[in-house]
């Protein structure tokens, strides 16, 4: 990440949502990033080695409620990890998880789609870049449901959770616990 970057990045966390919409207006004036986005498939073995060495940020799209405020918190723990995030707001999020074959016992408030994989519900950062280092045969990862402790669950309590690998088939996996 330039040095712009981030320090917009630093003033965001700093100051708060009140002021976001000033710093995005300093951010659109400013230079662009020289580095290009690229998909996970496009990225190499070595590119993902070290958690926080990315040779550019990864594209995510994230389909979400435009009410749900624990759907933007876990797009910045996104953005804060390094993610490029797309938004996209929807009234209804059910036919992008049908398209995903994300069954009923997988769901969560909002679904993000990383290259040939998707993500559904608090996935936390970490765990989607252990997902795209090794490049596993599933179609991704989940989260069911919203536990409190989850990247934009944070609170005052903290739950244990399992994040889950599923495939096509609804076969599901533990990939990781937290």
């Amino acid at each position: 990440m330039n040095r712009l970057a981030s320090l917009i990045v630093a003033s965001i966390t700093l100051i708060g949502c009140a002021k976001e919409a000033q710093i995005e207006e300093k951010a659109e004036s400013a230079p662009a990033p020289v580095a290009v986005a690229q998909a996970p498939s496009a990225l190499t073995d070595s590119a993902l080695s070290a958690p926080s060495a990315l040779p550019s940020a990864i594209s995510v799209k994230v389909y979400k409620d435009p009410n749900c405020g624990c759907c933007v918190e876990w797009v910045k723990h996104l953005e804060r990890n390094g993610f490029k995030v797309e938004s996209i707001d929807l009234p209804d999020t059910a036919m992008v998880k049908q398209k995903h074959g994300i069954g009923r016992e997988l769901q969560a408030c909002h679904t993000a789609v990383i290259g040939d994989y998707v993500v559904e519900g608090h996935v936390p950062a970490d765990v989607i870049m252990k997902m795209l280092r090794e490049k596993p045969a599933i179609a991704g990862l989940a989260v069911p449901g919203m536990p409190m402790g989850s990247p934009g669950m944070e609170g005052a309590t903290k739950e244990k959770y399992d994040i889950l690998t599923f495939d096509r088939a609804g076969r599901t996996t533990v990939y990781a616990q937290r």
